[in-house]
Formats: C-alpha cells, structure tokens, sequence
C-alpha cells in the first residue's frame, strides 16, 4: 500500500545532514552523494523542482585540514565553514554536472528571514533558479554568523525554506531510518506531534559531526506541517531513496501536513519569524 499525500507532488525540499555529506574522517561521501545527483535529475525530467539544504561545510573544511575532531571556537568554526563550502560546492558542480545539470549556491542568515525586505528578496532569487532549471543549493552563512550554526544544522533552515517556498514537500535524511518508539519501530506516519512523540526524540551523539539530533528535527517538522507542506524523515543511505519517497513507498516516517490556510503576505513572513524566535537555539 502506498502513501497519499495531500496534494501532488511539484516542488521538494531536500535536507542533507553533515552526516550525509562526509565520513568519520571528513571525507566526502561521492558515492552517495553522486546516487542523490541522479535521483533529483529523474525527478527533475518528470517536472518535480528541487532545491537542496545542504549542510557539511564545516566537516568539508575539517576535511581538507586532516581534522576529525570539531574545534567549540566560534572563529575556528567559521574559517573551516569557509574552507569547506568551496569545496562543498566544487563537490555539487561536479556530481551535478556528470548528470547534465547545474547547481547554485545560496546562503542565508537570520537576518534573510528577519527583514521583509530580504525575506521576499530570498524568495523571489530562488523562484528564478529553480525556473532555470537549477538546482538551489542552499546552507546557513556560518562564516558570517554570529553564533554557532544558528539553525541546528540545518534542521530549521530546511523548514523555512520550505514554508517560504510553498514546497509540497520536505525530506529530511539522516543517518536513521526515520522516528522510532519505545520498540526500535519506526513510525510509519504521524498526524500530530504529541508530547509522547516528542519525548521519542533525542540529541545527536555525534557531536564533533553534526548538531541538533532527532529533536531539532521533530521541531522543523513542526514548522513545516503548520506552514502546509508534509514532511518525511528518511535513511539517507536508502537505495533511490527520494525517488522512492516522492512515488509513495513507505519509507521513513511520514508526518502529515495541517490544513490550515496557507498563509501569505505580511502574515506568512510574522508565521516564519515567529517559529525561528520561539525555537531558537534548538
């Protein structure tokens, strides 16, 4: 039995942890990565758009210094950030490339969400990449930021694309194969985020990777169904995983959208500024 989601699927968001982008030593994951290439090309010949919230910057960065052991200096974070976005984003051009498409970087901050003016700026650059045909490549500014990853690794970031996006769809893959109860399942779908189910996600312990854990995305989820689009947390190991999410299999676990007036305007920049606020620091 296959899902049905709420509405076809036209435009997906797609988060990548850094646990996806690099290994234990901070070396990139080509394999994986280039099988994720080719899955948004499938999904791009069949009109579905596709943009990419991509951590790994700072693993990237580590990387390419021989480190594997994360440094707790705001400064010594953002010039790894730095290092490693040029080499994220050489990564992406290539992979993309090998699959007759093409990537762009784009990198936000709070303040891109904070100020209207930024706010529909962001909007409005995105809509004419995607219209292109391609592929937005999107990640937090951590070398400007004034604080570590802002965004809990993304997590967050994801969330408000996708609401500022009007996405369908937001898949976030991880390193598990979705959320788990008291008995190792995995949830298949979720209509409502009760504190029972919250209480099922933890921190990460991975912690010289990535930041945030099952609960940083719990609260994405959070935005993100309240903003109208549905959302799937996923294995990102998962042979032709978001071609297989997007046709309805029953991978991950599926948190059902609400169905709430989708809201626009002034209205809809307070709703994301709102939920940044409320969660900030997660």
């Amino acid at each position: 039995m296959i899902r049905t989601f709420q509405r076809p699927i036209k435009r997906i968001v797609v988060k990548l942890g850094s646990s996806q982008i690099a290994d234990a030593q901070m070396r990139p994951k080509t394999e994986q990565l280039y099988s994720l290439a080719e899955q948004i090309s499938q999904l791009r010949k069949t009109g579905i758009e596709v943009v990419l919230v991509s951590s790994g910057a700072i693993a990237l960065g580590m990387g390419e210094l021989g480190e594997t052991k994360r440094s707790m200096e705001l400064a010594q974070l953002q010039a790894r950030a730095a290092i490693g976005q040029a080499a994220l984003m050489r990564l992406y051009s290539e992979l993309f490339r090998k699959v007759e498409l093409k990537c762009g970087q784009v990198l936000l901050t709070w303040d891109d969400f904070d100020n209207r003016g930024r706010f529909l700026n962001a909007r409005h650059t995105l809509e004419a990449i995607l219209v292109k045909g391609v592929v937005p490549v999107i990640n937090e500014n951590d070398t400007t930021s004034t604080e570590e990853i802002k965004f809990g690794d993304n997590d967050k970031l994801s969330a408000l694309v996708a609401s500022f996006l009007h996405a369908d769809l937001l898949v976030i893959l991880s390193d598990v194969d979705g959320l788990y109860d008291n008995d190792k399942k995995v949830y298949d779908e979720i209509k409502d985020i009760t504190p029972e189910i919250e209480g099922m996600a933890g921190g990460t312990k991975n912690i010289h990777m990535a930041r945030g854990g099952m609960k940083a995305k719990i609260d994405a989820v959070k935005i993100a169904t309240h903003a109208r689009t549905s959302c799937v947390i996923t294995g990102g190991h998962i042979k032709d995983v978001l071609v297989r999410v997007v046709k309805g299999e029953r991978i991950g676990t599926y948190f059902i959208e609400k169905k709430e007036k989708i809201l626009d305007g002034d209205s809809e920049h307070e709703f994301i500024r709102s939920h940044f606020k409320n969660s900030k620091g997660g």
